[in-house]
């Protein structure tokens, strides 16, 4: 049949409607996803399809829109801060239903802020009192913006570095209306770099904390002590963007980042950094510091562009407490992090107990932090390695799942790391995995 005959033969909209007229979503709605299908099946008949089934394309398309888009998914793939799939995990949190005093001071009946809901929490943690706007990049842009416009902000030319999505320093010093200066080399800077620049029109010190990188061989960097010091010396702010907001020492565990009260402690006037990464929280920005630096940043006609939602500080402020009491596996990142190879070696054991058959061994690996955070560092781990005839439809089957499993391809088998899942997350998992290679559950074993 020619293009143009099955072109005729497509139904008009009406008729569609007609034959869906029982299936409970407004006409207006199901109208506008009659016309899509249509015009998407008239591109896949000039592209060579031989029929399109439209009843079926609108009710696949209904069924979409009425279902969540932003959905649970199974982390397979020992990525802790996995950017693509909502960076730190979020513990539970209750958050309150109706209205909320969220700028309501219950003691003296008057209007409040919403900072105080976090705000003394980061006081006890960091010593020093903090705001919070959307996320990291919006921080730095209004520390710099309030701090140093239309001035000059003396940085590393080792630390200009670019994270994700594009996102570089000095094109954000720009749009914050800062003048760029660059100090030292590529590998290598000095404090004594930082003295000669400083003039007139000096207004801010910046260190960047290269959370993304590392630099290796013949490097220098100055100590934040030493700009902080230069930086009293002459009466200049010293502000450090830290990235990845480390509030808990990780080193007994093998990460290697610098916290947060560390630079405050050496002297730093103004540190920002995120809260979707090593703090363990939702997406922010947290800004800390000296008082006088913090309510100037405050004030900013931008802070309230830039301010969190009351679904954020709740979040926030339930992840803050965890930290100040030090329960670290109640943050399900920080608890991530502290599972030794031995425990997810057991649960690898008893998943596969459970699925006599499955072509799979467990192998040792590496989990990662991610998220940009912590590179070349990593944690032991051990892998349930599957090899099957097409590994690549495995891991099809598996993200199109319910609910979707995300899991890694390397060396031609699929791997799934099972630090990244939580332990209530097993029972699906092994329903999930039993389905994708048709498997009968056994007798005994995980339950299904």
């Amino acid at each position: 049949m020619e293009i143009a005959e099955r072109l005729r033969l497509l139904p008009s909209v009406d008729e569609v409607a007609l034959r869906l007229e029982g299936s409970g979503y407004p006409r207006r709605v199901v109208v506008s996803e009659i016309r899509r299908a249509l015009a998407d099946a008239r591109e896949q008949l000039r592209g060579g399809a031989a029929n399109v089934d439209i009843d079926r394309e609108v009710i696949a398309s209904l069924s979409a829109l009425r279902g969540a888009s932003l959905r649970r998914v199974i982390n397979a793939t020992g990525v802790i801060l996995h950017t693509n799939l909502g960076r730190a995990p979020l513990a539970g949190v209750s958050m309150p239903e109706g209205y909320s005093n969220l700028e309501y001071d219950l003691a003296t009946g008057r209007r409040g802020k919403r900072d105080a809901h976090c705000g003394a929490l980061f006081e006890r943690i960091l010593g020093k009192p903090a705001i919070a706007v959307n996320n990291n990049a919006a921080a730095v842009y209004l520390v710099l913006q309030e701090l140093a416009a239309g001035a000059e902000v003396i940085v590393s030319r080792g630390q200009l570095i670019e994270i994700g999505d594009g996102f570089r320093i000095p094109d954000i010093m720009r749009r914050a209306g800062v003048q760029l200066k660059e100090v030292g080399t590529t590998n290598r800077t000095h404090v004594d770099d930082f003295r000669r620049a400083i003039s007139e029109r000096t207004r801010l010190l910046l260190i960047v904390h290269p959370s993304n990188f590392r630099i290796e061989g013949f490097t220098a960097q100055p100590s934040r002590e030493e700009i902080a010091a230069l930086g009293g010396e002459h009466g200049i702010p010293v502000y450090e963007d830290l990235g990845s907001g480390c509030l808990a020492d990780l080193a007994p565990y093998g990460i290697d980042e610098p916290l947060v009260q560390q630079s405050l402690a050496a002297g730093v006037n103004v540190v920002s950094f995120s809260g979707d990464k090593l703090l363990g929280g939702p997406q922010a920005g947290i800004i800390a510091g000296d008082a006088p630096l913090i309510q100037r940043i405050r004030r900013n006609p931008m802070f309230r562009v830039l301010r969190l939602d009351k679904l954020i500080i709740a979040s926030l402020e339930a992840t803050l407490r965890h930290i100040l009491f030090e329960e670290w596996d109640a943050l399900p990142s920080l608890r991530m992090i502290r599972l030794k190879a031995e425990e997810i070696r057991a649960r690898a054991e008893a998943l596969l107990a459970a699925l006599p058959g499955l072509p799979a061994q467990i192998v040792p690996g590496k989990s990662v932090i991610g998220g940009g955070s912590t590179p070349e560092q990593s944690l032991a781990t051990w892998h349930i390695a599957i090899s099957a005839p097409s590994v690549a439809e495995w891991e099809r089957r598996l993200r199109a799942a319910e609910p979707p499993v995300i899991a890694m391809i390397a060396n031609e088998r699929l791997l799934l790391d099972l630090r990244t899942v939580f332990p209530e997350e097993e029972s699906r998992l092994l329903t999930v995995l039993r389905s994708v290679a048709a498997i009968n559950p056994p007798a005994e074993g995980l339950p299904g």
